[in-house]
């Protein structure tokens, strides 16, 4: 494909190159391909190089607009074939509700080591990338962001600011005052869960931020989908932040909103349970599939749980420190407000959990008890014929003289049978064995 496309023309490759690759994934198509599997993988592949070499090939608006067209799986999978460095150009030109979204489902799984300043111009944040001490002469950050940094980095970043920076590999303490402290000369260090919730995992990255000399300094060992997302905020929208507070309370109310976010997911997904468990029977292999569905949706609403509470110590913190203006004392407070709001929500969840789990297990017992009723019933079926099969046995001719009868052998074997079918008649009858 040399030769030159317009907008519909590119529109109209994307989605056939979209429907090879969804062709390929269909199990029926698989299934009738020879080593489907090694075909599968040179197809996938094939496919999804088209798509990046066509990618590359579309203006930056161009793309945006195909993303903006595109079904929510189509839109992640085109989007997984963007450059990085054309994605956050790409992400500016979104409207905010889909860029949430590829912020939110694309988690950024390199640790790449990176430095980037931002400076206040116009209102708006300016990106500059840091990478020696030289770059940052020139400069007046309000914030300076390190992902994954080397102990060099942190060290010629601290000294060129006067402020020490800890490692983000080694913040794991719990206490508040080994979290939230004020260093002598000034500098707010609180050291802070931040929630990442993707289709494969949910943690709490644990992350530094430190105010000092009203520089915002955050570091941290990845990139997090609430960081990019208040990037691209303060990018594009003028007059959002105006210095590094302003930043660090709405890293914090970036974050609440994204826990929201997380607890609709789970409520979605636990609604796909409850019609599971309480619409039919369930076997003993669609309950353990749903017992692992439910302990996912609970580990996810522990760590949302975990994850509002240390942001309501923050900035409880922040409050109390009398480290905030009045304008930003408002804003902490509704971050509060919202942060009570999600604890009803999870302590909910918690319960409809609860209940979901216990309604899985009581299938799992009356398919357990089913099977146990079959045995006891067998059983007592079974206690007539070793009756007579003992009394036989006994071989007692003279009280027994149909042992010497020609038919008394399959008289017995009748006999036998007989009293075998009269028990389970019974308990049909009664309804036990249905």
């Amino acid at each position: 494909m040399s030769e030159e496309k317009n907008g519909p023309e590119f529109m109209a490759a994307v989605r056939e190159l979209l429907a090879r690759q969804k062709l390929v994934e269909d199990p029926a198509y698989r299934s009738e391909m020879p080593r489907h599997d090694a075909a599968e993988d040179v197809a996938q592949t094939q496919h999804l190089a088209e798509l990046r070499a066509l990618l590359e090939r579309v203006p930056l608006d161009g793309v945006a607009g195909i993303l903006e067209a595109l079904e929510p799986e189509e839109r992640l999978v085109v989007w997984h074939q963007v450059r990085e460095e054309r994605g956050e150009a790409i992400l500016e030109i979104l409207s905010d509700e889909v860029r949430q979204d590829l912020i939110c489902d694309s988690h950024l799984r390199n640790e790449k080591t990176s430095v980037t300043a931002f400076e206040l111009r116009n209102g708006r944040l300016s990106q500059i990338n840091v990478t020696t001490p030289y770059d940052l002469k020139c400069l007046k950050p309000i914030w300076i962001d390190l992902v994954a940094p080397t102990p060099e980095i942190r060290a010629w970043v601290g000294r060129f600011y006067d402020v020490q920076l800890p490692n983000p590999s080694s913040l794991t303490d719990l206490e508040a005052s080994a979290r939230f402290y004020v260093e002598d000369n000034g500098e707010v260090h609180l050291h802070s869960d931040f929630l990442l919730d993707t289709k494969d995992e949910s943690r709490n990255v644990a992350v530094a931020l430190i105010l000092h000399r009203d520089v915002l300094f955050t570091v941290r060992t990845e990139e997090l989908p609430v960081f990019r997302l208040q990037r691209l905020r303060a990018r594009t929208q003028p007059g959002y932040v105006t210095d590094g507070k302003d930043v660090l309370l709405d890293l914090y109310a970036a974050d609440v909103e994204y826990s929201a976010d997380a607890l609709e997911d789970v409520y979605a997904a636990l609604e796909v349970v409850s019609r599971h468990v309480l619409g039919t029977e369930v076997t003993d292999d669609e309950a353990a599939k749903i017992l692992a569905d439910i302990a996912s949706e609970e580990d996810l609403n522990g760590r949302i749980r975990r994850n509002v509470h240390d942001t309501r110590r923050a900035v409880s913190f922040l409050i109390r420190g009398k480290l905030l203006a009045q304008s930003q004392i408002d804003d902490a407070r509704q971050i509060l407000r919202d942060i009570e709001s999600l604890d009803g929500h999870t302590s909910f969840l918690f319960g409809k959990i609860n209940f979901l789990m216990d309604a899985t297990v009581g299938f799992i017992n009356i398919n357990q008890n089913k099977i146990i009723k079959i045995f006891s019933v067998a059983s007592v079926a079974m206690l007539p014929p070793t009756l007579i099969a003992s009394i036989y046995g006994m071989n007692f001719q003279e009280w027994f003289p149909e042992i010497h009868w020609q038919y008394g052998y399959p008289f017995s074997l009748l006999l036998m049978l007989v009293s075998v079918a009269v028990p389970f008649w019974f308990f049909y009858k009664k309804g036990w064995l249905r």
